[in-house]
């Protein structure tokens, strides 16, 4: 990555010298537009051009607005060689102690615009606050997703190879509207949008150049024009069936407010009010989430194959089948909330082989359960409330469905489930699991998906009749911490819960020159488990991407994609 510095200019004059000391630390060039500032100012930008020799000082010879320097700025960085440039405002609003979590963001994903979320202090004008909400809803529908969770933030890493092929097909606004349009339109050409959260100041005295009445009619008719460009798009959109993308790049799917407006309304309405808000905005998804729902009716379709006269699905597999299947994981989450609540008894829940962690528990010593995307995970919570209070610790990626744990912990802080929250199985991580064994803790460890750090790390194994890729990581992981080494599925049938948990091993460590044909081993027993309670219960397969996706031709469509690019 090579990366340059954008700072766009007009008549702030009094914090720009601060703003550029403060960003010499991180010794990048520095293309510093002035966008036809008044005289006092354009002595002081030429000064500090002259003082920094990294800075590069562009002029617009009358003011053109912010989104006309950006542009210029960008496409400047473009020409000279450049493959990513930070856009930061001049007055000194952002927190450029964020820079380093951007800059790694950037590099961890080269296709992405990285862009801040801000955080607000008590200085934010309270009008500017909320007419952000307003903007929010539009793009939420100009997109027809909740990828962007803040467009208006200026604090921002962008492609430039994506920026230049934009500007190359289409015009954008050049004031207060650009940041939003910008945004949205590469949200539109398939640019991954990654926020980070960052604190934003508004300074004592600083200068504001947004014009109420001038800037909030171009922004009105540019989410006009989006909202049109949206329905034009809408057919296409809603038809896509985009199943290049790995599963761990996508983004969760749901606002924080939005998912906990419906915990909400769980706490104050119980699960009538639950649904009534929850079943149309499933519907939502279903028709959007084209990629999902082609996922849905393959696995169907896989088990249908193995048992033409499954009771769960219909005689001829149709579109209903595969709504039935996005609304089953409505109801899911609704458990989730139950079982993080205290709400699910030990009553309510077959539980035939708790013994076996019982006795497990009682020599001292904690274990691995291996578990899947199947059913209900959070009656992890049964384990931990009736069987002596033992702490369970459960693996979650840090990037997927943060909103959603965020929310439980809110609704039961007292929770004893521990959510340990990782990017990537690494040494670190087995080291703070190797304490959780050796203090007589459960460590729950999904292990039916890759990730996108372990693409390739992967073991293809007869799934369902056809080859799928289970990841080597978890098995890897369970063998690193020498401990035993149990299998659990949740699912619900006939209006209870059933828990099976059976043992796969009582360690899978052992000799190296063993290890790969005992993890292969390993790792073939829990997939046929899996596979024998995916057919069990098919509508709770909460996997909604292409589960028999070739791992491995993956990552070399990746690099030859990225080569070419």
């Amino acid at each position: 990555m090579k990366l340059a510095l954008i700072i766009p200019n007009y008549n702030h004059h009094l914090e720009i010298e601060n703003t550029l000391a403060a960003l010499a630390q991180f010794n990048l060039p520095c293309y510093l537009i002035d966008d036809g500032s008044q005289d006092e100012t354009r002595y002081v930008l030429q000064a500090m051009a002259d003082k920094f020799a990294w800075v590069t000082l562009i002029h617009h010879p009358f003011n053109r607005g912010k989104g006309a320097a950006v542009i210029t700025g960008l496409r400047a960085a473009f020409a000279d060689g450049f493959s990513h440039a930070l856009q930061v405002d001049a007055d000194g609003q952002h927190n450029l102690t964020d820079i380093p979590l951007m800059i790694e963001a950037a590099e961890a994903n080269p296709l992405a615009l990285i862009s801040g979320k801000p955080e607000y202090d008590e200085s934010v004008p309270k009008g500017r606050l909320y007419g952000r909400y307003i903007t929010h809803f539009w793009v939420w529908i100009e997109t027809l997703s909740f990828d962007i969770q803040d467009s208006m933030c200026g604090f921002r890493i962008y492609p430039l190879a994506a920026t230049e092929q934009l500007f190359k097909t289409c015009s954008l606004g050049e004031r207060m509207d650009f940041d939003i349009e910008v945004m949205v339109k590469l949200h539109w050409q398939k640019t991954p949008i990654i926020q980070l959260p960052t604190k934003v100041i508004y300074p004592e005295n600083g200068i504001s150049h947004f014009q109420g009445l001038q800037d909030n009619v171009r922004i009105s008719w540019m989410h006009t024009r989006l909202f049109f460009g949206m329905l034009k798009r809408l057919p296409q959109r809603l038809l896509q069936r985009d199943n290049q993308q790995h599963w761990s790049t996508m983004q969760e799917r749901g606002s924080y407010w939005g998912i906990k407006l419906l915990a909400q309304s769980y706490r104050f309405g119980g699960h009538w009010l639950c649904r009534a808000i929850m079943y149309p905005v499933i519907g939502y998804f279903f028709l959007t989430g084209g990629s999902a729902r082609k996922a849905s009716m393959e696995f169907l379709q896989h088990v249908k194959q193995l048992n033409p006269l499954h009771t769960d699905l219909s005689a001829k597999l149709s579109w209903q089948d595969s709504l039935r299947h996005f609304i089953a994981f409505g109801n899911a989450a609704l458990d989730r909330i139950d079982a993080w609540c205290d709400r699910i008894t030990l009553s309510e829940v077959d539980f035939a082989d708790r013994h076996l962690l019982a006795d497990q528990i009682a020599t001292g010593k904690g274990a691995v359960l291996l578990v899947s995307h199947l059913g209900n995970l959070e009656l992890c919570r049964a384990i931990s409330i009736h069987q002596q209070k033992v702490k369970v610790n459960v693996m979650v990626l840090t990037s997927h469905a943060e909103n959603f744990n965020k929310v439980l912990q809110q609704l039961n802080p007292q929770s004893t489930l521990n959510l340990i929250q990782v990017n990537e199985l690494d040494p670190s991580t087995a080291m703070l699991l190797q304490q959780k064994i050796e203090q007589g803790e459960l460590v729950v460890i999904a292990a039916d998906r890759t990730s996108s750090n372990s693409q390739g790390r992967v073991v293809n194994l007869p799934f369902l009749g056809e080859p799928a890729p289970f990841p080597q990581g978890p098995f890897i992981l369970a063998s690193l911490l020498d401990c035993p080494v149990f299998t659990m599925f949740c699912i619900r049938q006939h209006g209870r819960y059933q828990v099976h948990v059976e043992h796969l091993a009582d360690t899978l460590k052992g000799p190296r020159k063993d290890r790969a044909a005992r993890l292969t081993d390993a790792m073939t027993k829990y997939s046929q488990r899996l596979a024998y309670f995916a057919q069990l219960a098919p509508l709770q397969w909460f996997n909604f991407y292409d589960f028999w996706r070739d791992d491995n031709n993956s990552i070399r469509q990746s690099v030859q994609s990225k080569q070419e690019q």
